[in-house]
């Protein structure tokens, strides 16, 4: 009744507030926008940032920090961090200084390698990179590591690794999944927000509140360990100021003062429980930050509501309450997984942190109301966010509000009607939503018409056009439509369109190409200079629009034709060709196939086939067990070996739901020969389970 009477009070006061001049201007059309591909093949995306040149930096997981050059149209590779990968771990973000242009400095948030258990290949029964589920502290003791928050300097198009000044280290429990977060942004004042996740596995506490303390259970299942606790970094929005020479300082104003007792004082807000993407506004020192929802479909009076996404202007610190409460009216139930009994709803105007692994205050800040909040089901309140079904899940961004610069006369720059906007993007229903502002309040949701796959990650450019990485459909890996791409505002003319192709791309050196642009074309009719760089040096090779090449030396090249019209405007397109290192061939081949039948719970055994024209090493083998859920997707377990079989289940947050699969990802990389750089191949097999009743949850093998 509480909730309902607080959503009917905040509904009248949306629609009574008045309207803002920005908020009554009409939006430009959708033709007003055009979409420029700058990179097609990302690897695995995860985040990006835009220089002030406009070069943009670009990360993989496994790693990569790789380099759009607009000047030239080449994607490069700046540098590869060596990281720790086990679900959802490996290298999460890169940010830009405020001062890059006389410091040089790039900041990365990713997982060393640390000396945490890796699975042995040569044991295909049991995976060692996996953490155990229950055991003593002894036991989960090998699995205890963090993520680094560090900085580099980019001279010229090379991270130089070399130079790493360590900020901040976050602690967490490796070998389980779930939940990173980590994006880096700053404010004004050169302060560092740095966003974590709770590190928590909500895959047995049936979509709920994951607050298991039953004897011997891992840790992880405990989110108040680590979101609900104030001694602790993570499931928090950090606020630091970093120091020359490495380190950090506390900015006044966060949520702890410096020296508050069971307290650290880099927390900015707490409660959250994966914010995967937030935006500062640099005018005011607002946050727009988006946190994951749980996957309860439904509300349950004996556990608590149904997963609810969250976006939060956050003007002040602030405790948003996660793992106790998803708003200030929708509390968790205190529930004890060892007898399976509910107890009271948590109290959300002063949360209580009994947790046994609790190193905080176990007095909490009353919980704070986000600014917006949506499940499954088109919320009343919100309906322009639209139902899950639609292609489903939960997954809010919190994205950039545009701030033009005086002077810019880029054709590509937004439009002033944008000024002060924050995007908001979903990953799982792909699309961008304007949350109009009226002062630092919501008043109206307005739709983005631009289309956009799974967006990663975006940032509005020196430029004014807006950079989006998209993750495309799949599952860990690079998917085909994955892209680093810009939304350019168009004024009068287009940018052209380019195509390329080859008759052949891979061989033995000497190597004979023959390249063709055909299908590229300029949408205003415009002629079109071509402009062709076979090695991605930086040197024109060819004016012509279908050129030969002969490639003399072993190497893995990204041929790149660039293409620019009466108007300067340009763009490039680009095609890998391998001399002299073949792109392993992957083949996947599991039992039960992909056909069936299949029911979670069964154990699946897998063969991985690897065709390449170097020696396969079995032990380079990675197959990923993945929990599909409608285009996205939750890792579960990683395991090594050409042979193996890994144990599926079903978690009680996702029975019942629709479009679920069990997905597994091979993958291989082959050692390079003659000087040519390592080449990855993968393969997926996605195994739908058999019409019939829906199993029993069933928690993974121990």
């Amino acid at each position: 009744m509480r909730k309902q009477a607080f959503a009917a009070a905040l509904l009248v006061a949306l629609i009574a507030a008045p309207t803002s001049a920005s908020a009554q201007e009409s939006p430009p059309p959708a033709t007003s926008f055009e979409k420029v591909t700058l990179d097609d093949f990302p690897g695995e995306p995860m985040n990006l940032a835009v220089l002030p040149d406009g070069r943009v930096l670009h990360t993989t997981r496994a790693g990569e920090v790789r380099l759009h050059n607009p000047r030239t149209g080449l994607n490069t590779l700046a540098g590869k961090l060596n990281v720790y990968q086990h679900d959802e771990e490996g290298l999460q973000s890169v940010a830009v200084d405020p001062n890059f242009e006389t410091n040089r400095w790039v900041y990365a948030y990713y997982s060393p390698p640390l000396s945490t258990p890796v699975d042995d290949p040569s044991t295909p029964v049991t995976n060692e990179g996996d953490a155990p589920e229950t055991g003593t502290a002894v036991d989960f003791a090998p699995f205890k590591g963090y993520l680094q928050l560090s900085r580099f300097k980019l001279q010229g198009d090379t991270l130089k690794l070399d130079t790493e000044e360590k900020i901040l280290q976050v602690p967490v429990d490796r070998g389980i999944c779930c939940h990173v977060g980590g994006n880096i942004d700053f404010d004004a004042t050169g302060n560092l927000f740095l966003s974590t996740g709770d590190d928590s596995n909500p895959f047995a506490s049936d979509g709920y509140a994951p607050i298991d303390d039953s004897p011997n259970r891992n840790p992880v299942y405990d989110a108040r360990r680590s979101a609900g606790n104030t001694n602790d970094l993570r499931g928090k929005l950090l606020r630091i100021h970093p120091k020359d020479g490495g380190g950090y300082t506390i900015p006044l104003g966060n949520l702890f003062p410096q020296g508050t007792a069971s307290t650290k004082p880099e927390i900015y807000a707490m409660g959250l429980r994966n914010p995967f993407r937030f935006a500062v506004n640099r005018k005011n020192g607002d946050v727009y930050l988006g946190d994951y929802s749980p996957d309860a479909g439904v509300a349950n009076p004996q556990r608590g509501p149904a997963g609810q996404g969250r976006w939060m202007l956050i003007k002040r610190p602030a405790n948003y309450g996660w793992p106790f409460c998803a708003t200030p009216d929708m509390p968790y139930v205190d529930y004890d997984f060892a007898t399976k009994t509910s107890g009271e709803q948590f109290n959300c105007n002063a949360p209580t942190n009994d947790s046994p692994y609790n190193t905080g205050l176990k007095k909490l800040p009353a919980v704070a109301q986000p600014d917006v909040w949506y499940s499954y089901d088109t919320s009343p309140l919100f309906p322009e966010l639209g139902p899950a079904n639609t292609p489903g899940g939960i997954a809010p961004m919190g994205g950039p509000a545009y701030d033009p610069t005086p002077g810019n006369s880029s054709p590509f720059r937004f439009p002033n009607y944008f000024k002060g906007t924050p995007l908001f993007y979903e990953w799982s229903r792909d699309y961008i939503k304007e949350f109009r502002l009226n002062g630092r309040r919501l008043a109206e949701i307005r739709p983005f018409e631009t289309f956009v796959d799974n967006p990663m990650d975006m940032e509005y450019g020196p430029d004014g056009a807006l950079y989006v990485l998209e993750y495309g459909d799949g599952y860990f890996a690079e998917n085909p439509d994955a892209q680093l791409a810009k939304i350019n505002f168009v004024r009068g003319n287009h940018t052209p369109i380019p195509k390329v192709a080859a008759d052949v791309v891979s061989g033995r050196a000497p190597l004979t190409v023959k390249f063709s642009s055909a299908g590229t074309n300029d949408p205003d009719g415009d002629p079109l200079a071509y402009a062709w760089d076979f090695e991605a040096d930086g040197k024109v090779d060819s004016g012509d629009a279908n050129p030969t090449h002969v490639y003399a030396s072993n190497g893995t090249y990204r041929a790149t034709l660039k293409v620019t019209d009466r108007t300067g405007r340009s763009a490039s397109a680009e095609v890998l060709v391998l001399v002299g290192n073949a792109q392993p061939k992957v083949e996947l081949t599991t039992t039960p196939p992909a056909e069936g039948p299949f029911q979670f719970g069964d154990t699946v055994t897998y063969t991985v086939k690897v065709i390449d024209d170097t020696p396969v090493d079995c032990s380079k083998v990675t197959v990923a067990f993945v929990l599909g859920h409608e285009t996205h997707g939750h890792p579960q377990s990683s395991t090594a070996g050409c042979t193996g079989s890994i144990k599926t289940f079903l978690d009680g947050g996702h029975t019942g739901a629709a479009n679920l699969s069990a997905v597994f990802v091979a993958s291989y990389t082959d050692p390079g020969e003659g000087g040519t750089p390592g080449l990855t191949g993968s393969a997926q097999v996605r195994i739908v389970p058999s019409a019939g009743p829906t199993p029993t949850p069933t928690p993974p093998a121990p």
